[in-house]
């Protein structure tokens, strides 16, 4: 879920082509043609699912893609896209189940290309990405070695980027007011209108007032890093590596989205992941316990950044639930998709006060160190 300039939540720049457009997009940029394309969800890019046709004695290679079209805003920023796209080249590379670009004609990881017939001829950036096999984390059963596994991941990826990715344009990833790093919960103030006077409002504004007086002043003591920042539960897809109906296993087969990725600190991540997987749990207040375990498999918290979690997480509701509110008055007709997180997030956010910060974080901290002491289930 990114957003069109980095301190607005979205302004009117989602691209709008028509299926042939896109078919003949693909023809011309990267000389290949489709044999079928149909559009995929998506917050404010466009995106295609595409498979394209080969001729005999064709060069081999994948034969079903994701034709993104970045929104027209960010579209005015290359080298956080180069950033984004050259990320996910090297996880690839590094064995993570990320997506690679195919080249245009011209051997350019990405074109810029003129949009639909919309005011102002817009640019959009264009590229076309191998499409990854699995299921969303949305659509299945999730169970706790599930979300041990994403804790897992999430703390690898950071681990990896900020260790070992080093690329000229990585600095565009300093994005001081991207809206959706967690550090700019504050910022939430801008758009809180959108949710009209309620009960809602009232637990957000608690939110911030605690995240501006007990988060951002410690902020310094986190350890830094790249952050991929939208780990939820559509952008994780699963293979199931077991028969068993009653005890599923999955693996991670694919990991997507990047354009939310900047600096930022390892418990961000892990603070997203929980947010997300609470989402997509029967028992939510459970959940941040087997993703920590996971996250601490690879890369243990300090105490200062334990004792953030709770607002992190709480952080991470509020800018879904309030973003995703100020886009729907915007884009009325993509409502239903803007407000997926909020069919349950207000119900978990809501939970997560009533019950109360020291007996949420009791829960994790007791769930997470039982797997220190016992491999996990």
């Amino acid at each position: 879920m990114s957003s069109g300039n980095d301190s607005q939540p979205q302004t009117f720049t989602k691209p709008a082509l028509g299926e042939k457009e896109a078919t003949e997009l693909v023809d011309r940029v990267f000389g290949l043609k489709v044999s079928w394309l149909r559009p995929l969800p998506s917050y404010d890019d466009q995106n295609f699912h595409v498979r394209v046709s080969r001729n005999k004695g064709a060069a081999e290679g994948a034969d079903e893609y994701v034709l993104k079209i970045t929104n027209s805003e960010d579209s005015q920023e290359p080298d956080l896209i180069e950033a984004q796209t050259q990320a996910m080249m090297f996880l690839s590379a590094e064995g993570f189940p990320s997506a690679t670009p195919y080249l245009t004609k011209d051997g350019n990881i990405m074109s810029l290309e003129s949009g639909d017939t919309g005011p102002g001829n817009r640019k959009y950036m264009v590229r076309l990405l191998t499409y990854l096999p699995g299921t969303p984390v949305a659509k299945i059963a999730t169970n706790t070695q599930l979300f041990y596994e994403i804790g897992k991941l999430a703390a690898s990826l950071d681990k990896a980027l900020s260790e070992k990715f080093h690329h000229p344009s990585v600095k565009s990833l300093q994005r001081g007011q991207f809206i959706w790093n967690l550090a700019n919960v504050p910022l939430l103030d801008r758009y809180i209108y959108a949710l009209g006077q309620n009960k809602y409002r009232e637990v957000v504004e608690q939110v911030i007032e605690q995240f501006k007086g007990k988060v951002i002043p410690k902020l310094s003591s986190f350890r830094a890093c790249i952050n991929h920042g939208d780990l939820n539960d559509h952008n994780i897809l699963v293979d199931s590596t077991s028969a068993s109906l009653e005890n599923p296993q999955y693996r991670v087969s694919g990991i997507l989205d990047f354009s939310d990725m900047s600096y930022g600190y390892y418990v961000f991540e892990v603070a997203i992941a929980i947010m997300y997987m609470m989402i997509e749990s029967p028992d939510p207040l459970s959940v941040g316990g087997h993703v920590l375990a996971g996250f601490e498999s690879v890369l243990p918290l300090t105490e200062e950044e334990k004792g953030a979690l709770f607002l992190l997480v709480s952080g991470r509701f509020s800018q879904s639930l309030v973003i995703a509110a100020h886009t729907a008055l915007q884009y009325p007709e993509n409502k239903e998709y803007l407000m997926i997180t909020a069919k349950t997030g207000w119900k978990h956010l809501m939970k997560m006060f009533e019950v109360g910060q020291e007996a949420v974080e009791k829960t994790w901290f007791e769930t997470a160190k039982a797997y220190a002491n016992h491999a996990p289930a």
